[in-house]
């Protein structure tokens, strides 16, 4: 209705001048006023064929360069508008309507420097570019979009502006062309000081996690190929006559279990999130990449797990669920995890991903002590630093004997992630 209006008092308004001049030239006569009339008459003529124009039978198509990206990364991407008649505009200003999930920056390590003051890496993206067309039908115009954040962002519309000269007439369409562009959550290098192996004899710690234990040898076997020259048993080589290898015990699979915090907070760091998320996704690369299953809980309004299996499906599943995750219900994350206590199995390993703890989170990690194999906490505090309440309290747990690894904001920002205590 609005659009409606605005182009009736533009056409009447170009009307009128024409009509005023007219009759200025009949009434008045002479060669000023005629002058004046067939001077402003193209102008008329070009303004009212500008009204008329029919924008929105354009096409407008939108390309890019990539659709899966991972957080911090940019893309470039290409708009190509074609016009089905050459109508001659002076310019075209073409603008890309951005979802309010790209109005922040992810500037990968760097913003772990921000968590003290996260609302710096909110920024409203504008991209206008204008070009002048005049009587191409067709024209292109690129640009980039630089440290896009995790999620998925829907790039929905794009609007094209147009006018005169003289700024009388100007008309706007919006055009629909529907893209998705998917950020995956940045996984980064992991250096764990500690990390778990479980044999059949018990559960042990070490400095590496083999696929095999070469300390314990359970028999003997002809050799295969790809077997090491120190597993060959010379005495039984010798007697047999032919290759003899050594058999070790298989170790056990360490099965991990991922719980993440992903509960709303009224202090809730944005930046502090997306470290827990990289955390998780960095964790289950770096564990799946020594053989180890690893399973994901993620705990919020609602409640998903992904069992323990090691499988490149699910680890797609698991980078999918991650990237679309926000911070959502007002449920208690420990005591929504108390409920799902009973549901885990009593011999996994649990890391907890938390950016927050207070006396009833310590009481359900004591339950979880109980009852789990070992129990892991991973904290990452909204300000990128401790305070001396929160530190006692870390040292209370660590004495009852809960592995406790605080990852700071320079501790996040070294590259690799050094993660003590696992």
């Amino acid at each position: 209705m609005k659009e409606n209006l605005k182009f009736i008092g533009n056409f009447a308004f170009i009307l009128f001048l024409v009509v005023s001049l007219f009759a200025y030239a009949m009434f008045q006569g002479g060669f000023v006023s005629w002058f004046l009339f067939y001077a402003f008459l193209p102008f008329g003529i070009y303004h009212i064929g500008l009204l008329l124009y029919p924008m929105r039978n354009w096409k407008v198509s939108r390309s890019l360069s990539r659709h899966v990206i991972q957080a911090g990364d940019g893309v470039d991407v290409t708009i190509h508008v074609k016009r089905p008649f050459p109508f001659p505009l002076y310019y075209c200003i073409c603008e890309e309507v951005f979802p309010t999930s790209l109005h922040r920056i992810d500037s990968r390590k760097e913003k772990f420097h921000f968590m003290k003051n996260p609302e710096k890496l909110l920024s409203k993206r504008e991209i206008k570019r204008i070009v002048f067309p005049y009587f191409k039908r067709e024209f292109t115009l690129t640009y980039s979009m630089k440290q896009i954040p995790r999620g998925e962002h829907p790039l929905r519309d794009i609007r094209i502006r147009t006018g005169d000269v003289f700024g009388m007439v100007k008309k706007e369409v919006v055009f629909s062309v529907e893209e998705q562009l998917i950020a995956y959550p940045n996984a980064r290098p992991v250096k764990m000081e500690k990390q778990i192996s479980s044999y059949g004899q018990g559960s042990v710690s070490s400095q590496s996690l083999h696929l095999k234990n070469t300390n314990v040898a359970t028999g003997v076997r002809e050799y295969m190929p790809g077997d090491k020259f120190s597993w060959i048993d010379w005495k039984q080589t010798a007697k047999k006559n032919t290759m003899i290898t050594k058999e070790f015990e298989q170790e056990k699979s360490t099965e991990i279990l991922l719980v993440l915090d992903s509960c709303f907070y009224d202090d809730e760091n944005h930046i502090s999130y997306e470290a827990l998320l990289e955390l998780a996704v960095s964790l289950m690369d770096e564990l799946y990449k020594q053989g180890t299953e690893v399973g994901l809980l993620t705990i919020g309004e609602e409640t998903v797990h992904v069992p323990v299996h090691n499988e490149p499906t699910k680890k797609e599943l698991v980078r999918q669920h991650l990237t679309r995750l926000q911070p959502e219900g007002s449920k208690p994350f420990p005591l929504k995890l108390k409920e799902e206590l009973i549901k885990l199995d009593s011999g996994s390993i649990v890391i907890l991903l938390t950016s927050h703890i207070d006396e009833a989170f310590g009481d359900t990690v004591k339950k979880m002590k109980q009852r789990m194999k070992r129990v892991v906490v991973l904290y990452v505090p909204t300000t990128g630093n401790i305070s001396e309440t929160e530190r006692h309290a870390i040292e209370k747990y660590r004495f009852e004997g809960i592995s406790f690894c605080v990852l700071s904001a320079s501790a996040l920002a070294t590259n690799p992630l050094e993660v003590s205590h696992i």
